[in-house]
């Protein structure tokens, strides 16, 4: 199921928000349709080479501002 993250114009709330389709949230604070939809970082697990497992996540990315985990990734 598709959670997006959302900001209110109106009164400045963040909140999470399940939608569907061409649904339009609206802030549980307020009310307000007067949303945006915010950029959210992801996370995932892979397994490491000796089986183990590596959780990473895009928000502790070294380098400010960038998506990747490791400087591999952007080149940096």
């Amino acid at each position: 199921m598709p959670i997006y993250e959302y900001h209110c114009d109106k009164c400045n709330h963040n909140f999470e928000c399940l939608v569907l389709g061409s649904d339009q949230p609206e802030c549980p604070s307020c009310n307000s349709k007067e949303v945006n939809k915010l950029i959210s970082a992801c996370g995932f697990i892979t397994k490491g080479t000796g089986g183990e497992t590596v959780s990473r996540s895009a928000a502790n990315s070294s380098c400010s501002g960038c998506t990747a985990t490791s400087c591999s990734g952007c080149g940096h």
